[in-house]
């Protein structure tokens, strides 16, 4: 009778921290990274977190995360911040304005409205998603290969420094 072990990586036993049973991939464990971006799409905070933690549980941790300190919103320059409907509840808007956000949140339904309405329109979040796609160019980031999750949120970070430079026109 042969017998077959689960990777390290692959189920109950092997799990490391900072993982959860993916609700969209056959409870596999996976890890979810909330992501704020600036306007040109580089990382200026992020949060990791199990699979199955909900959105708005990770929005003030990513808040949290930001390591430099930002300038205080005025009348004249007030900072916004774009989500989207995972983020539709009156906790997280609060939670915006207690940090001094203006928030873009589009209600349920509302975007589709939008889009018949306004030709060409498209919607603002595509900005943190281009982010995360260039984080899964990092294989390391792709397929989550530590146990520990100190070591992944260090490779979380190194990909935010990375995207940071190429930005910032450093590294060529």
């Amino acid at each position: 009778m042969a017998v077959h072990r689960r990777g390290d990586d692959q189920g109950t036993a092997g799990r490391g921290k900072k993982t959860g049973p993916n609700p969209t991939d056959r409870a596999k464990s996976g890890t979810k990274r909330s992501l704020l971006t600036d306007g040109a799409g580089v990382p200026l905070g992020v949060a990791v977190s199990g699979a199955n933690t909900h959105d708005k549980r990770l929005v003030e941790e990513t808040l949290q995360s930001v390591p430099v300190k930002r300038p205080k919103p005025t009348r004249r320059k007030r900072q916004n911040l774009c989500a989207d409907k995972g983020y539709d509840y009156p906790d997280v808007r609060q939670l915006l304005r207690d940090w001094g956000y203006t928030a873009h949140i589009k209600s349920r339904g509302e975007e589709e409205s939008e889009r018949k309405q306004i030709p060409g329109y498209r919607a603002r979040r595509w900005v943190v998603e281009r982010t995360h796609s260039w984080f899964n160019r990092f294989r390391r980031l792709l397929i989550r290969w530590e146990k520990k999750a100190e070591n992944y949120v260090a490779f979380v970070h190194f990909a935010c420094a990375w995207v940071t430079f190429r930005a910032a026109g450093i590294l060529g």
